[in-house]
């Protein structure tokens, strides 16, 4: 059972107060951030970007909510140490080069090892939404390349 101690402490992080170590929870309150519009260099279609965070040296994990219109979808890219996805709603698609295209749905989660050059995005009928996390290599998570032709996307 813990102790009243442990429940001071607790408490103390939960108000943001500094602890012992020097550490601070932060809490980035819900709609504290607005919302940003994927760039053309980077997507085909409509994406919306939610929530971004990142966190500091030593930690290098960062992330967002992405939601993809249906028919939207990411470039082809890599990660220098890996992404995950965590599809939280909707219907998708994932790519890695020279593999099949694959289905991805709610609850899915889906890791593209470092340097994996791949695509991810919603089917052409239904938008997807999904938390991507990547840890960052001397500040860099992402190395974007061309764009996914519409060719090669499944209708």
């Amino acid at each position: 059972m813990p102790t009243y101690r442990a429940g001071m402490k607790a408490l103390a992080c939960l108000s943001g107060r500094i602890d012992r170590k020097g550490h601070r929870m932060d809490i980035k309150r819900n709609g504290s951030q607005p919302s940003a519009r994927g760039s053309a260099d980077y997507f085909t279609g409509t994406v919306r970007i939610d929530a971004p965070f990142s966190t500091t040296a030593p930690a290098r994990v960062g992330g967002a909510t992405v939601t993809f219109d249906p028919g939207a979808r990411t470039a082809w890219h890599t990660h220098p140490l890996g992404q995950t996805l965590i599809v939280v709603s909707g219907r998708g698609w994932a790519q890695r080069e020279g593999g099949p295209v694959e289905a991805i749905a709610p609850g899915d989660i889906v890791w593209f090892p470092p340097g994996e050059k791949h695509w991810h995005g919603a089917t052409a009928s239904t938008a997807m939404t999904h938390i991507a996390i990547a840890e960052a290599l001397d500040g860099k998570s992402v190395d974007w390349l061309e764009q996914v032709r519409d060719e090669d996307y499944p209708d």
